[in-house]
């Protein structure tokens, strides 16, 4: 049995998604980030970086969705969620997803946590204002180079998807042109229909 710490609205859909469509036995801890219990002295001694997701497994805690969604993917191999038994097209699956952390969803960290950046708040307004062009760009590049169809690496469903579609449900507050992103788009309708989809963002929601 798996647990893991989420809270709303941010990339810890990803990994819930992962569970659902792996069909594992997990509960889940939804963390209010207004209340600030991320840095609560309770979920610091599970995760000492004050972030969300964590994954509580029988061997310790995982953090960083990359890692989390690959740990997923190779716990259940019948659900066949990354392509296991090639060891390059597993590693094109931990390209895509480690571009989601380290370039898209940092630049759209950039409005609201700029904090971690500069400490000049006029800083922090050029940084929102770069917003829809940073973050229109990384997703221009999957538009036009990544995003094989109907799925991240083709036709296989895999870890890859449920993190795009996290990271795409931010595209209209960081004031993206959806028009440009026609396949990005069609993508996130895709994902909308699934039934692990469904039901985890209705649980994420309640």
């Amino acid at each position: 049995m798996f647990k893991l710490y989420f809270a709303p609205g941010t990339c810890a859909l990803a990994s819930h998604i992962a569970l659902a469509e792996a069909g594992a036995a997990y509960t889940t801890v939804k963390l209010d980030f207004k209340a600030n219990q991320q840095n609560s002295p309770e979920y610091l001694a599970i995760n000492p970086k004050g972030r969300v997701p964590s994954l509580v497994t029988d061997r310790g805690v995982l953090t960083e969705t990359p890692a989390m969604l690959a740990y997923i993917a190779q716990s259940f191999p019948l659900a066949k969620l990354a392509p296991l038994d090639d060891p390059f097209e597993f590693a094109k699956v931990q390209a895509f997803n480690s571009y989601l952390c380290s370039s898209v969803h940092v630049a759209h960290a950039h409005k609201g946590r700029g904090y971690r950046w500069a400490t000049d708040e006029a800083s922090f307004a050029d940084m929102k204002r770069m917003i829809p062009k940073s973050v229109s760009a990384s997703f221009a590049l999957i538009e036009r180079d990544m995003l094989k169809g109907p799925w991240v690496m083709g036709e296989q469903y895999t870890i890859c998807d449920p993190y795009l579609f996290t990271l795409a449900g931010w595209l209209e507050g960081d004031s993206v042109d959806l028009s440009t992103l026609p396949r990005v788009m069609a993508h996130r309708q895709r994902m909308s229909e699934r039934p692990a989809v469904k039901k985890v963002v209705a649980e994420e929601q309640a």
